[in-house]
């Protein structure tokens, strides 16, 4: 049996097209057009020769590079072979018996907490209110919700959780005696992002995790590297216990310690996702496609047209993400990510072509 992802799946892709996984533009996964900073392939490449022996089981030099990036103490810092082994740790050291998900949100919250048994309810983010967290979602925060999911900027909205509403759910949390994981793991895509972080809430809430990833931001889903941080630090060295050791290769703990010194790279990303974002919105909305306020470097979108657009586009050779699958959406949303400026005029160029204009 073939394992089903969310996206970024061109192998199934490209079996089904009946062309080579490299012909394919994958606009499906939300990863860093700028590609992988030279610097970390050389790192990468260089950590090869030192793969002969184990990894630092403590990842110590990974582990005080992100101490310094985030300013917060090393004891806080798990580091995790991707966010999503940090999601299933979280659920499976914690042992939550409910917990409460955002919908449409990341699918892997919903599906750690299934692995475990747990209960999962939902809290439907409303089209009406352009798919943002509102002051309801408190009412759903009671003395049996054991975990609370946030992802900021949510996948596969795009829309940002401003500080104010985000301390009011993590508060609320912490008066139920419940835990709230934030997902950052987008959050590098967005120009202010300190405006938005949780990190700076750390100290003042000990049932806090916050998720973060260079998956997406460095490029490189390829190695899997994330991590989490908490004040808490009896959840930090549960984390630790709640899987195999030596989970983060020597790989990615080398490309990890050299990419957190690419400001420039993030600086440059940060301007070219903001210009690029707004020519796709500006092109769809000519196509009388309805986007969303997307901060992040992804749009999601409905069509009004009843065809398989990930089909249609598909025969072209590109790939998009359906998002028929998520809760609260239907059949006409997807998603695409915001790639290089050729890659999007290409996308815009064939959805003229599939549903005309």
């Amino acid at each position: 049996m073939l394992i089903e992802t969310h996206g970024a799946d061109i192998y199934s892709a490209a079996e089904k097209a009946g062309i080579k996984e490299n012909n394919i533009i994958d606009f499906s996964s939300n990863i860093n057009p700028l590609g992988m900073p030279e610097s970390v392939k050389v790192a990468a490449v260089n950590s090869i020769a030192y793969s002969d022996r184990y990894p630092d089981i403590n990842s110590r030099e990974l582990i005080r590079g992100i101490s310094k990036f985030e300013n917060v103490p090393e004891s806080w810092i798990f580091a995790a072979n991707g966010a999503a082994e940090a999601i299933y740790r979280i659920v499976f050291c914690l042992k939550p018996k409910k917990g409460l998900v955002t919908a449409p949100a990341f699918s892997e919250y919903e599906n750690a907490l299934n692995m475990i048994g747990a209960q999962v309810e939902y809290y439907n983010l409303r089209e009406e209110s352009d798919f943002k967290i509102q002051d309801d979602i408190l009412e759903h925060i009671n003395f049996d919700t054991d975990i609370v999911f946030i992802c900021n900027p949510n996948n596969p909205t795009g829309q940002l959780t401003d500080m104010e509403m985000t301390e009011k759910v993590i508060d609320s949390c912490r008066q139920a005696g419940s835990a709230v994981a934030v997902d950052e793991c987008f959050l590098d895509f967005v120009k202010n992002k300190e405006e938005y972080s949780s990190v700076k809430f750390l100290g003042k809430y000990d049932n806090l995790i916050v998720l973060k990833a260079f998956t997406k931001i460095y490029a490189i889903p390829g190695i899997r590297l994330g991590y989490c941080i908490s004040s808490n630090e009896q959840i930090v060295e549960k984390l630790k216990m709640s899987g195999p050791p030596w989970n983060v290769s020597s790989i990615a703990q080398a490309s990890g310690i050299t990419a957190l010194k690419e400001k420039d790279y993030i600086d440059r990303t940060v301007e070219y996702i903001i210009e690029q974002r707004k020519y796709l919105i500006k092109e769809l909305n000519r196509l009388n496609i309805k986007t969303y306020n997307s901060c992040a470097n992804y749009i999601l979108f409905k069509i009004q047209y009843s065809l398989d657009l990930k089909d249609e586009m598909l025969k072209k050779g590109i790939l998009i993400r359906s998002c028929s699958n998520y809760k609260n959406l239907g059949e006409n949303y997807y998603r695409i990510a915001v790639k290089t400026s050729e890659q999007n005029q290409i996308i815009i160029k064939a959805l003229k072509e599939v549903i005309g204009g």
